[in-house]
This record gives structure tokens, sequence and C-alpha cells, in this order.
């Protein structure tokens, strides 16, 4: 039989008790500073801030209307269009801590990504960012001549190099400024149809392109190759913008946020203002998606972030592209309905009939 001793331990027992103790405690206190401060080979990912494209921005040089259209009557609306965004800790040069990591694994509205997958080999932060906003340049104007074609106003566009990537395929055959007109033969006319002719040519095989060089037509051939990174595709290793040439002036005002992403929620902002209809009802609609000239919504990343934020900011209604639907699963936060579609002219009809009471589409 085991008797135990109800009475208090010997004063050198409690001392050697109390001892221990803040050993430990002072153990843990160097543990928890010392893995704060130690690097961790990771990134950050977190919901961002959201932008009404129908309201207000602040920019460095004043307050603007996020898209701002002259030349042409427009509209007012009644509800919002909440463009999405994430925001990302930690670069190749300034990686978080492990304490900082270890709570992002914890926490469901983070994800935690290797720096070598959010950072491919080869490619800067400053290279990073810059191909960031060529993209996000990129698709405003893609979101303007999606949003025209919708609404069947004519405009014309050509593709224009901005630069070709170091080490990459087409250094030093491409130039900044070089005009793409045919790829394998065929008429080029915005990014979308360029990555498409890249794909099916394949790696290995000559790729001829046919390019308007200082006000010349020039022949040239590039050897596409794999790129780097999770989602590996042929690529020929340049910076892209689409230009066109629109009869209607529309402008876009928003810093900080680079990527392709907001493109869905420029042109529903664009159509917003130019049909005299008002497509969000009064709600407070969120969303996210690529978009292509001619309204094709192409899957993102870091949906779940952007689903965070919108719900956050007050929406009830977030657009998600169709490609996305296998990541939404045990992700969609409550009281946010959300609305797969697959073309700018899905989104508007997804709209209508969440205002007028008809049935909405959903995942899977």
């Amino acid at each position: 039989m085991a008797i135990f001793d109800q009475r208090d331990p010997s004063r050198l027992v409690q001392q050697r008790s109390k001892t221990v103790g803040w050993l430990m405690l002072a153990f843990t206190a160097v543990l928890a500073v010392g893995l704060a401060a130690l690097p961790a080979p990771y990134v950050i990912d977190n919901p961002g801030p959201t932008y009404d494209t129908l309201g207000v921005v602040e920019t460095s040089e004043g307050d603007y209307e996020l898209i701002e259209i002259s030349g042409q009557e427009t509209f007012d609306t009644t509800g919002e269009l909440r463009l999405t965004t994430v925001t990302r800790s930690g670069n190749p040069e300034s990686l978080p801590g492990w304490i900082d990591v270890i709570s992002g694994w914890f926490d469901p509205t983070s994800t935690v990504i290797p720096v070598d997958v959010a950072y491919p080999p080869g490619v800067t932060v400053e290279g990073n960012r810059e191909a960031a906003r060529l993209e996000m340049e990129r698709s405003q104007q893609e979101s303007v001549a999606a949003a025209f074609t919708f609404a069947g106003i004519p405009y014309s566009s050509f593709l224009v190099v901005s630069q070709a990537l170091e080490g990459g395929p087409s250094e030093g055959v491409l130039l900044p400024g070089d005009v793409i007109e045919e790829a394998a033969g065929e008429t080029i006319t915005n990014v979308t149809q360029l990555r498409e002719v890249i794909a099916r040519s394949g790696v290995g095989t000559p790729l001829s392109l046919v390019v308007v060089r200082d006000g010349s037509s020039a022949e040239l051939e590039i050897i596409p190759r794999m790129s780097e990174g999770p989602e590996r595709m042929p690529m020929i290793g340049i910076l892209v913008s689409g230009s066109y040439e629109f009869p209607i002036d529309v402008q876009i005002a928003i810093e900080n946020v680079g990527g392709p992403s907001a493109g869905l929620m420029f042109a529903l902002g664009v159509v917003e203002k130019l049909e005299r209809e008002d497509i969000t009802g009064g709600l407070v609609v969120a969303g996210t998606g690529t978009i292509s000239a001619e309204g094709d919504v192409g899957s993102i990343g870091g949906i779940r972030h952007k689903m965070y934020g919108a719900k956050t900011d007050g929406a009830s209604v977030f657009l998600a592209p169709a490609g996305n639907c296998g990541d939404l699963s045990g992700h969609v936060p409550e009281g946010l309905t959300v609305i797969p579609v697959e073309t700018l002219a899905d989104a508007v009809s997804a709209l209508r009939a969440v205002n007028q009471g008809g049935t909405i589409p959903s995942c899977p």
C-alpha cells in the first residue's frame, strides 16, 4: 500500500521545485526567442484587403475612382464589386521566423509554402515583383477588352514583348517593344492565344514567330522548354503585355496589388458602369479569377484566403473560377455563397439569378 503525505513538503524541496520551475521557464523563453529569430525556409500567405471596383481608392496621388470611364455614359450602382487579394509574409531575402511558421500551420486562414515553391530558383524577388506588376497591367487591359467584348464595343489589339527573361529561350532573340504578329503561322492578338500556341508546339521543337521591330517585320525561331515551379508547361521565357486601342478611355487606379487574378472583378466593374441595369442589386459581391479578352475566366491561387478576406469585408456572394472548385471543399466561410463561373457572361447571369431568386450554379 502506498501512503501519500498530505502535509506541505519541506522548505528545501520547495526551494528546489521553484528553482527547477524558473530554470524550465527561462529555457522555454530562450527557446522561443531562438525560434522566433531563426529564419524558416517558408513564406506565409494570409487574407489580404479587398477593394470595391465601383468605389473610390486611395493612391499616392490622391483619391480616385478605382475605375473611371471617359467618353461614354455611365450608370450608378447600389452594390459593391470587391476584388480580393492575398498578403504574403516573407521572401528569399527576408524569411519569417519559426514561431510565425508554426502558427501558420495551425491557422485555417493561413497557408505555409516552401520558399523555393513560392519563388522558383533563378527568379529574384525584384524580378518576381516586376512580373506581378506587368501581370496586373495586362490584367487591367484584358479586363477592359473582355467588358467591351461583352458589351459589343469593337476595339483592336496586339501583343508586345516587355522583357525576355535572363537565361530563357528568348534571351537575345526577342527584344522589349517587339510586337508579336504570328506564332506557328497563327495570327496572335492576345496572351491567351500565344500560350495556347506554345503549349501545342511543345518543347524541343523550334517555334516560328513573326514580329514587328522598329517598323519592320522579322521572322524568328525559338525553342520552347518546360517552365519551373509546381505547374510546369512549355514556355519561351518572355513577359508580354496586351496592348489595345479602345474607342472609350478606361482608367484603373490601384496600387500595391500585383498579378492577374483581379481580372474578373475589373471586367465586372466596367460592365456594371456601362450597363443601365444594376447588376449587383445592392449586394456586396466579391470574387477572383483571371480573364481573357474573350471573357474566359481562369483559375488562380490563394482562393481560400480570398474567401476569408471577402467575408471579413462584408461580402455575401463570392464569384470563383470554376477551375478552382476542387480547392473550395471544406474551406468556404459560413454565410458566404460561392458561385463558380467559367466566363464573364456566366458571372453576369449568376448575379441576375441571385437578385431574381433564380437557380444559381454550384460546384459539384
